[in-house]
């Protein structure tokens, strides 16, 4: 992917990124993320070069394209903040787990980053069985509907679906890589290592990422209700309440999206559906994300003079 990026340009490549998130990282972190092999590379060198040139600043070990040092403060609190939702999550996560279908639940969005401001939702990464994802997210969705009774809603953010048969991740780009390598599994039954190797793709983008056990252990299914209930929808009738779930779903996220309705952080709403998969839809956050990511680099370029912009490797891909 980086062939024509040297070490700054990948630093500032890397920053800029996080900076759509006004995130500023650490030099750990910038090793995670950067895009060319560093084995055997010390980054100090570089940074001290990129920081003399103000091409970047640095506050209390954290590195950011801003010389705002309240955004360190801003991000350690939101890390302290994530800690304490992480474990709620990973309790949630567990339960998600034993419904029927459900063989993989991961952590993702902001807080997969370990990060969670004051309006933090709790996002998963869910895969289903083949052939029952419709059932198994609607049996979750249920779940999701009592959670507004408690006002937790926001604990229970199941955006993104797909089945064991459909692990590959469709868009590959930079902020599809960035949450395949940050996803944070809690819950397995023998799924993840597939799901690593389909979306491999990943490691070019990140090549110093090393893949993450499962968070914290693998959680043993004896649930018998969700044995039961898988048990009784394993046949024609389950196929045909999957494909009805799923043309009741797709019929009214349709009319959402043709409505122009919005979500609570005033954001179009829109899914992307079919058999194997129920996934945001990339025309929304995801392009304002890499179209904010695209004009940083833009910027970075004009300002610095390094090769930084990749389009291939920005652009949506589906």
């Amino acid at each position: 992917m980086s062939e024509g990026l040297n070490i700054e340009s990948g630093i500032i490549q890397t920053l800029c990124y996080f900076d759509v998130f006004d995130y500023p990282l650490t030099i750990d972190e910038l090793r995670k993320f950067h895009p060319a092999n560093l084995a055997g590379v010390a980054l100090e060198e570089s940074l001290e070069k990129l920081l003399k040139k103000q091409f970047l600043f640095c506050f209390n070990g954290f590195y950011s394209l801003q010389n705002k040092p309240e955004l360190c403060q801003v991000r350690s609190k939101g890390n302290e903040r994530a800690g304490k939702m992480l474990q709620t999550a990973n309790r949630i996560g567990k339960i998600l787990g034993q419904f029927p279908f459900v063989k993989f639940v991961g952590i993702s969005g902001s807080l997969s980053k370990d990060y969670a401001d004051e309006n933090a939702d709790i996002d998963y990464f869910i895969i289903t069985k083949s052939g029952r994802l419709w059932i198994a997210r609607t049996f979750l969705h249920v779940l999701k509907k009592f959670s507004f009774l408690f006002n937790k809603q926001d604990w229970y953010c199941m955006n993104y679906f797909i089945d064991e048969n459909a692990l590959k991740i469709a868009e590959e780009n930079i902020f599809t890589a960035t949450e395949v390598v940050t996803l944070k599994p809690v819950f397995d039954q023998g799924i993840l290592n597939g799901f690593y190797e389909a979306n491999n793709w990943v490691l070019p983008y990140f090549p110093n990422y090393t893949r993450p056990s499962l968070w914290p252990k693998v959680l043993v299914n004896e649930n018998r209700i969700k044995k039961m209930l898988e048990m009784i929808l394993d046949n024609r009738f389950g196929s045909w309440l999957d494909n009805l779930c799923m043309d009741v779903t797709s019929g009214r996220w349709a009319k959402k999206e043709k409505k122009n309705q919005l979500n609570p952080q005033a954001a179009p709403l829109g899914l992307l559906t079919g058999q194997h998969f129920a996934r945001p839809n990339p025309a929304h956050l995801q392009k304002k994300i890499l179209d904010s990511f695209l004009s940083k680099l833009k910027r970075m370029e004009a300002m610095t003079g390094l090769f930084l912009t990749e389009t291939d490797d920005i652009i949506i891909t589906d």
